[in-house]
């Protein structure tokens, strides 16, 4: 990584420390998927976000909880608006996106002002076998959403990195779908399946429109699962992200909250550890 490029995407992630308001806005953006405080934001949402914000997320990926707020897109952009928060995309199953969900999804999240769904999970494409009918129904729906202004992506667990690479579930989607299907690389599990992130962004330029950051260990090893206190290359992974990916929005995601840390607590410190991971190369 050019140390000129280091230093820009550095000077960008310490732009946004501070409170939402004060955050000066950069792309890529960072977001945070909201599975990551799922206990927390079900006994306050609104404080919840307000928290998040705080610590400088940008914006937020939703996982299907709304508050009071799960019939009214409205007033839940305006409270975003309010917390100096987007939405940065969402998590919507296949199924949300069938027969007649598919109008009451996509006008749900057009007013909310998102533009990017993305399925985080479907049983066929764990599989060689199955993963080409899945493309076949993302390009469809790639064709559908584009003439809303929408794109549709897929999001990964360790089960599609399976196989050589090249041959896995993942690459079959992701030859099997137009430019505009998004990647959206899970980092963590990309590294738990035993494969290199940063070369994947780099099999498919142009199409890891977001990134899920996550700290996670090869399968077999152990450590601490936050960002900055893995073996992951971060400084390398954002400089291929913003150079070769086409990434938006690093969105970090927390599965695992060690030392009893709390769900909000444990994302404020990956952001931190982010930021010092960059700012040590």
């Amino acid at each position: 990584m050019k140390r000129s490029a280091l230093l820009l995407v550095l000077s960008m992630l310490l732009g946004c420390a501070g409170t939402a308001g004060t955050a000066a806005p950069f792309n890529p953006r960072i977001g945070v998927q909201l599975w990551s405080v799922k206990d927390e934001i079900k006994q306050d949402f609104e404080g919840t976000l307000a928290r998040l914000a705080a610590l400088g997320f940008q914006g937020v990926e939703f996982a299907g909880e709304f508050g009071r707020y799960g019939d009214d897109p409205a007033a839940l952009r305006a409270f975003l608006d309010k917390a100096g928060l987007r939405c940065a995309s969402a998590h919507v199953g296949l199924a949300q996106l069938s027969g007649a969900g598919f109008g009451t999804t996509t006008r749900f999240y057009r007013t909310l002002g998102c533009n990017d769904l993305i399925v985080p999970w479907e049983r066929r494409a764990l599989s060689v076998e199955g993963s080409p009918q899945v493309a076949v129904e993302l390009s469809a729906l790639a064709a559908r959403l584009a003439a809303l202004g929408m794109r549709i992506g897929y999001h990964n667990h360790a089960e599609e990195m399976a196989g050589s690479v090249g041959n896995t579930p993942w690459d079959i989607l992701a030859r099997g779908t137009p430019a505009q299907v998004i990647l959206q690389q899970d980092v963590g599990w990309t590294t738990f399946a035993g494969k290199d992130p940063v070369a994947y962004v780099r099999r498919y330029p142009g199409r890891s429109v977001s990134l899920h950051y996550k700290a996670k260990f090869a399968a077999g090893t152990s450590g601490t699962p936050i960002i900055g206190q893995d073996r992951t290359n971060w400084a390398g992974l954002t400089a291929a992200a913003t150079s070769i990916g086409g990434t938006a929005w690093l969105i970090i995601e927390q599965e695992e909250y060690p030392d009893g840390m709390g769900q909000v607590e444990a994302v404020g410190a990956s952001l931190r550890g982010l930021r010092a991971a960059l700012a040590a190369h």
